[in-house]
């Protein structure tokens, strides 16, 4: 099993520097990696067809320095309210 304290510890018994860090299972961070490389697929590599693989280079890193200037300070706000917490709870 991955989960629990016996988990940390046999982690800790085989790599002393490492943290073991439990993501949820139904929001993994991968999902983040996931979409960047599906916007990066539909913007640069579509069409595909590239006369060589520094031209295909070029584009990408063209693409990324465009995404970390527009993604650079933007925030996510969630708002959770109580009540519909409540009726959805209800419904479970």
């Amino acid at each position: 099993s991955q989960r629990g304290q016996a988990s940390v510890d046999r982690l800790e018994s085989w790599y002393s520097n490492a943290i073991q860090i439990h993501t949820p299972i139904h929001a993994s961070w991968l999902n983040q990696v996931e979409i960047y490389f599906s916007v990066l697929q539909r913007k640069v590599r579509t069409p595909n067809y590239f006369e060589s693989l520094e031209e295909l280079e070029t584009k990408i890193l063209a693409f990324q320095a465009i995404y970390e200037e527009t993604a650079q300070g933007k925030t996510f706000r969630v708002e959770i309210h109580a009540r519909g917490l409540a009726e959805n709870a209800i419904q479970i």
